[in-house]
């Protein structure tokens, strides 16, 4: 049996500033916008040409979704945005005025720098580091 996650849900406060936010300052793909009724969406995006997992946008409706809208996690790193060219990514999201929290750093298995959604939500953008040294996606 194959499993695989299909998407995350990621609660925002607003369908088409977060829209903006994943399809520019990311540059992302919008995969798919469906209305589903009563003010409800069904928003996928996700990085181009990604085979992996979505986020699913979804807009809080209750104080208590209201109240996790950036910080789903507690202020821990939430989602980790691998990429195969970490330097030319980090150049193109700082200059599309995506908030870097810290400089680049290189790890053991990694390059990667700490970044903060529209809403403050903790992200690595990450390129790892194969077996042999070889960047690895």
């Amino acid at each position: 049996m194959a499993q695989a996650l299909g998407c995350v849900a990621l609660v925002v406060r607003d369908y088409d500033e977060a829209i903006a936010f994943f399809t520019h300052a990311l540059g992302f793909t919008l995969f798919e916008d469906t209305d589903l009724g009563q003010g409800k969406r069904w928003v996928l995006v996700g990085p181009t040409n990604s085979r992996g997992t979505s986020l699913l946008l979804a807009r809080a409706v209750t104080p208590e979704q209201t109240s996790r809208v950036g910080n789903q996690t507690g202020g821990r790193v939430f989602l980790f945005l691998h990429t195969d060219d970490f330097w030319s990514d980090y150049q193109g999201m700082k200059e599309r005025g995506v908030r870097f929290r810290e400089a680049p750093r290189e790890e053991e298995y990694g390059t990667v720098a700490v970044f903060e959604d529209l809403y403050g939500n903790k992200w690595d953008l990450l390129q790892l580091k194969g077996k042999t040294g070889e960047t690895t996606l």
